[in-house]
């Protein structure tokens, strides 16, 4: 995937980013799975718009798309040189390059969301040409991307987890750039009979291996957040025999024999380009400002606090209510608290008042900020400190981590035992699963359970309990 280092927002598109044709608005149809006539003429023009963008930009891609192997071998070759350097210069005691600290890292998580929570969507409406062996290595990429089925293994399923276990599951109130490269994705995954050389030429970007994945999986590690998701992207896109190499050879796969071949790479190429819309990694990490995250959380918390304090306790002569009353003057509340001593900036957090009232079970504010809220607090207050006291704090961190990633291990063995019990009893949280078993038990000829499967594996469904299911049996039917 091209690397880029703009800030954000990136895209510059003559689509109407207004109200009902945002991004975000069409990213979030899509994602929930309402596609219909209007959706589909929406996401067209969407995809149109950002082509002719597209089209404006420079490409690294060959012009000759029979040197793409070799110019893939050389991103390869140039990836690696640079996180040599990388890795020489950290342990030469270089600072990490990314994330200053542990929110900072979170915020990315969350950030990253839109891009994350479709993955592999690009490539869904390949599915119902199972049969043109063209087009047998992208289907692999795509079921590979669901994890064949297994939901340890899932895209989506595991970056829910990560999500989950920052405390950064909210994640639909980001900015409509945050949400152009999945609509990009998602848009392509429904109208492949009219962009199938751009959906080629988009998956040839993605699947390369860029230099911001290595770096993200080590200073993730390092922060004390499990990188699963990260390495396995990193085995997975290998130029060997994973997604990079199975990218390259679909061009030529699908590069047609009869007609306007060089028309066609030209396509490609201008979908190889649509990486390079939206947000990007390198963007996203830029994005991140600890005062302005500090004072998101206040405003927001702010809306349902108001009516929530006693007014004996004030800060600078008003009551917590009334300051949490007006979100415009939420950096004087803030302010107002450090120099009524409730936060000691740069020091070891646990010294702050404030502080003690949100962390732990027995803490009066217990449950009031998320994971990822309290990771901005505590960086917020540690400021200088940050790096000396979250090495204090790095075995609970480290532990946290160990105990995620075993959970994750034993998760393929524990889905095996719950399907065996499923088998014995029905009830309704497998309500899904169980009509999709009785309509394959049906007799239904084959196209008609290729398409019920295919409808279960789309990227608002394939990460559901019936979406694993048929994306196991739909495996099983290309092995077949």
């Amino acid at each position: 995937m091209p690397e880029i280092s703009s800030p954000l927002p990136m895209s510059h598109s003559t689509f109407d980013k207004a109200s009902s044709n945002s991004a975000k608005t069409l990213y979030f149809r899509l994602f929930h799975g309402h596609f219909d006539d209007a959706r589909r003429d929406q996401s067209t023009a969407f995809l149109s718009s950002q082509l002719q963008e597209a089209a404006t930009l420079p490409t690294d891609l060959p012009d000759d798309q029979g040197a793409l192997l070799d110019w893939m071998n050389a991103g390869v070759e140039s990836v690696g040189v640079r996180y040599d350097e990388y890795l020489k210069a950290r342990e030469a005691g270089g600072a990490r390059q990314y994330f200053r600290n542990r929110s900072h890292a979170m915020h990315f998580i969350r950030s990253a969301a839109p891009t994350k929570m479709v993955d592999g969507a690009w490539l869904f409406g390949l599915l119902r040409h199972w049969r043109d062996a063209r087009f047998g290595s992208l289907i692999q990429t795509y079921l590979e991307e669901l994890g064949e089925g297994l939901p340890s293994k899932n895209h989506v399923v595991l970056y829910k987890k990560l999500l989950a276990s920052q405390g950064c599951e909210r994640w639909d109130d980001l900015s409509d750039a945050h949400y152009i490269q999945g609509a990009i994705q998602l848009s392509l995954a429904y109208n492949a009979e009219r962009f199938l050389p751009e959906i080629i030429g988009f998956n040839l970007g993605y699947e390369q291996l860029p230099l911001h994945l290595l770096i993200s999986a080590y200073e993730l590690k390092e922060l004390g957040i499990d990188p699963y998701y990260f390495t396995l992207h990193i085995t997975v896109d290998n130029a060997d025999s994973g997604h990079a190499k199975k990218a390259v050879d679909a061009v030529a796969d699908a590069m047609p024999r009869v007609g306007d071949a060089e028309g066609w790479y030209r396509r490609v190429r201008n979908g190889y380009n649509l990486n390079s819309l939206g947000a990007s990694t390198n963007s996203l990490i830029e994005s991140f400002d600890l005062d302005e995250e500090m004072r998101t959380i206040f405003s927001r918390k702010g809306v349902i606090g108001q009516y929530a304090h006693s007014n004996y306790r004030q800060i600078a002569g008003r009551s917590i209510n009334e300051w949490l009353s007006q979100p415009d003057r939420v950096l004087d509340l803030i302010a107002g608290m450090e120099n009524s001593g409730w936060f000691l900036r740069h020091q070891d957090p646990q010294n702050s008042r404030f502080w003690k009232l949100i962390e732990g079970e027995k803490a009066r504010m217990f449950g009031v900020f998320s994971a990822y809220e309290q990771q901005v607090i505590y960086d917020w207050i540690a400021g200088d400190a940050t790096d000396r006291t979250f090495w204090k704090r790095r075995d609970a961190i480290e532990n946290r981590r160990i105990l995620l990633s075993e959970t994750r291990h034993n998760l393929a063995r524990e889905w095996d035992e719950s399907e065996r019990k499923n088998e014995a009893h029905d009830d309704d949280f497998d309500a899904e699963l169980h009509a999709l078993e009785k309509r394959l038990a049906s007799g239904e000829k084959l196209d008609e359970t290729v398409s019920m499967l295919i409808a279960t594996m789309s990227p608002a469904r394939h990460h559901s309990a019936a979406g694993l299911h048929a994306t196991r049996l739909f495996n099983e039917l290309l092995g077949a």
